[in-house]
């Protein structure tokens, strides 16, 4: 139930229930007197027949004796005496009607023979007539004092229980209150508390209602920042990570260039040759540096949020023809075959120097896992084209190439391939899973597919990458068609 609908609900019931309330207690007081009326109705008419019997003596209007009426007052009966024209002749109760003041005439003739009942007593008056002759009048009071008594009673009776229900409703209302609102905003709160103190968060039961979608909501929001503050620990920790790897990387290669630098200064025997090759190697050393610093500038400009990519729309069938040229004189350099393939239709938008940079860092890793004599496939191939005929059995049945409006750039490599445990982390950053590879060649900086990936997910697409142990690996990047 939404909380708007149950706070509406409670304040209705604390309205309602108390006049209910008040309402069936008046109605079972009523019931009560109703019950009593005729009852004492009956005994109060039965006590009345004596008493008129005594009062309808034409004599007691007269100048003699009352001492038989006397007898008939008591604490719960009054009797007054009139004559013809309204004056006193007797009362038992002089505060009720005082001796010196008659009723007029519409006063003293209204209401006869009529047992009237009032809240404290019963009234009843009659004219006493001498043969056809008025000669007065008598006024007969019954107290009710029992009746009073118990009317005061159930009515003290009625407020107390009117008091009690409605202190019970709010009582009830207040719990009701506090476990619906106050229990779970206070523990809401204290999660907060907790969770900005970083503090573990036991995650409770969240209802349907307002604070249920409250709750819901901070859970959700505990979530993403918890991942976002493990994935900034993890950044933390490759960043410190690659500083120190490439502190240390670095550190090798100025050691050899200020030790060659230093030999070609200081010895003078040093033959052309050895200069030479000394020169090369501090080239080799310097470009190797500047490899590695421009990897890491690119990496680091690719996690920026702030870095917007630009691109520009290109013909595939050219763009991709060019992409995959121009690697032949580099494979022959190294007793490699390669084998182009390139059959692509529509238009792409693309970042020319990203895109060269993801096919020069897929076959710098290619060639340098590839023994002289071995085979690399380099081919570009939309959805809609066969493909080559060199691709990995394998490959073809581990990757799904029908997806539509695609173009797929793959680089295939035979080798001896890359263990099933470490393929999940060949895209981290600086991870390399040839280790000893890494140390025999000093071009390779362990940032390549890292930035790879990146550039294919700026570009809208993704990389994969497959492999089988005796025989090669195969990475595939797919990025989607121009669409019109």
């Amino acid at each position: 139930m939404k909380l708007r609908t149950w706070l509406l609900l409670s304040y209705l019931l604390v309205m309602i229930l108390p006049l209910v309330t008040a309402y069936l207690l008046f109605a079972w007081i009523n019931a009560f007197h109703n019950d009593q009326k005729v009852e004492e109705y009956l005994q109060k008419w039965s006590q009345l027949q004596h008493v008129i019997s005594v009062l309808d003596d034409p004599l007691l209007y007269r100048e003699t004796g009352r001492d038989q009426v006397d007898r008939l007052i008591s604490p719960q009966l009054s009797i007054v005496l009139y004559n013809r024209d309204g004056l006193v002749l007797y009362t038992s109760d002089p505060m009720y009607v005082s001796p010196q003041l008659a009723p007029s005439k519409s006063e003293l003739y209204q209401n006869l023979y009529s047992l009237e009942q009032g809240y404290r007593a019963y009234s009843y008056k009659q004219p006493v007539f001498a043969g056809h002759e008025l000669v007065g009048f008598f006024e007969v009071n019954l107290s009710r004092d029992e009746w009073a008594a118990g009317v005061a009673k159930r009515t003290w009776m009625m407020v107390g229980l009117f008091v009690g229900l409605f202190v019970l409703i709010y009582l009830t209302v207040m719990i009701l209150v506090h476990r619906k609102l106050n229990s779970r905003l206070n523990r809401l709160m204290q999660h907060m508390t907790a969770f900005a103190n970083q503090e573990t968060v036991e995650q409770m039961p969240a209802g349907k209602d307002e604070i249920g979608t409250l709750m819901q909501h901070f859970y959700q929001m505990q979530n993403q920042i918890e991942k976002a503050r493990a994935k900034i620990a993890k950044e933390q920790q490759e960043k410190e990570y690659m500083i120190a790897t490439i502190s240390h990387d670095l550190k090798t290669p100025l050691t050899s260039i200020r030790a060659y630098a230093e030999s070609l200064t200081t010895e003078q025997d040093l033959s052309v040759h050895e200069r030479q090759e000394y020169h090369k190697i501090i080239v080799d050393k310097a470009n190797y540096m500047h490899q590695m610093l421009d990897d890491l500038l690119m990496y680091t400009l690719l996690q920026s949020p702030a870095y917007e990519m630009e691109f520009v729309e290109v013909d595939g069938s050219e763009f991709f023809e060019m992409l995959v040229s121009d690697y032949e004189p580099l494979c022959k350099a190294r007793h490699i075959h390669l084998d182009v393939y390139c059959a692509v239709t529509g238009n792409y938008l693309v970042n020319p120097n990203q895109m060269i940079r993801v096919a020069d860092n897929l076959m710098s890793n290619a060639i340098q896992h590839t023994q002289q004599g071995a085979h690399i496939g380099l081919a570009a191939v939309s959805a809609d084209w066969p493909l080559p005929e060199w691709l990995f059995p394998f490959v073809q049945e581990q990757v799904r190439f029908d997806c539509q409006d695609r173009v797929f750039l793959i680089v295939q490599n035979e080798g001896e391939g890359i263990a099933k445990e470490k393929l999940a982390h060949v895209f981290e950053p600086l991870y390399q899973a040839d280790q000893a590879g890494t140390k025999q060649d000093a071009r390779r900086t362990g940032l390549g597919l890292s930035i790879t990936k990146q550039i294919m997910e700026k570009h809208g697409g993704d990389v994969h990458i497959v492999s089988q142990e005796g025989i090669g690996t195969c990475i595939i990047c797919h990025l989607p068609q121009r669409r019109r």
